[in-house]
């Protein structure tokens, strides 16, 4: 028990920021009368940043993946919002081109829960397959991000490739000094549900719309 116990713990350090940012999105509905949301949200994921660094909770290196994800968050967000698959109706004074620049914010969430994963578990990967054959599976999913507006959606294709690809790889965590594995693509499916779990929270509480969500918020 204590093992799953430790597991436990570390994997919700791992989600602090992640959860800050929900924090503030709550609290971001009682101060519409003082503060635009879309502006409080970016003071407060910029103040909740730099504590984190200050309290030595990231590191330098990990701020600075979490700000390259930043900014390729708010590039995809960018293109979903001209695309129209997502929307930001309220008026802030931090917005560009229609997306509040804390948006970028739920991308660099991911990026802060990686970074402290790898770190706090000490991950090591085996039987990863061959590094051009995962840069091109990579490449195919951003890709398909932009291009399933315009071309047919391949995503199911991918998930075909991913499966095959890493049907071998395992994952190997440390906890208290013993290695633990897990198959990578099991860590894939928990990921993804966890994440697609945010997203659902994040719109319920008004990060975004969809543009079925506009009269009514929708799984």
């Amino acid at each position: 028990m204590r093992p799953l116990f430790l597991f436990t713990k570390n994997q919700v350090l791992c989600c602090i920021f992640p959860a800050l940012v929900f924090t503030l999105l709550t609290l971001s509905h009682f101060f519409t009368g003082i503060i635009y949301r879309y502006d409080f949200m970016l003071i407060g994921c910029i103040a909740v940043q730099v504590v984190l660094y200050k309290l030595r909770f990231e590191t330098a290196d990990e701020v600075l993946v979490i700000c390259v994800f930043h900014l390729l968050g708010l590039l995809m967000e960018l293109f979903k919002t001209h695309i129209g698959s997502w929307s930001y109706p309220e008026y802030g004074l931090t917005k560009v081109f229609g997306v509040p620049l804390y948006s970028g914010f739920m991308y660099a969430s991911v990026a802060s829960y990686m970074c402290q994963a790898w770190r706090r578990f000490d991950l090591r990967f085996y039987n990863w397959p061959n590094h051009r054959v995962a840069k091109v599976i990579g490449t195919l999913i951003y890709l398909n991000f932009f291009t399933n507006h315009f071309i047919i959606d391949v995503r199911y294709a991918i998930a075909v490739l991913i499966v095959y690809y890493f049907r071998k790889a395992v994952v190997e965590f440390i906890i208290e000094g013993k290695a633990y594995r897990m198959p990578v693509i099991l860590s894939f499916i928990l990921i993804g549900f966890f994440i697609w779990l945010a997203e659902n929270i994040a719109t319920r509480l008004g990060a975004w719309k969809y543009a079925y969500q506009h009269h009514t918020w929708l799984w």
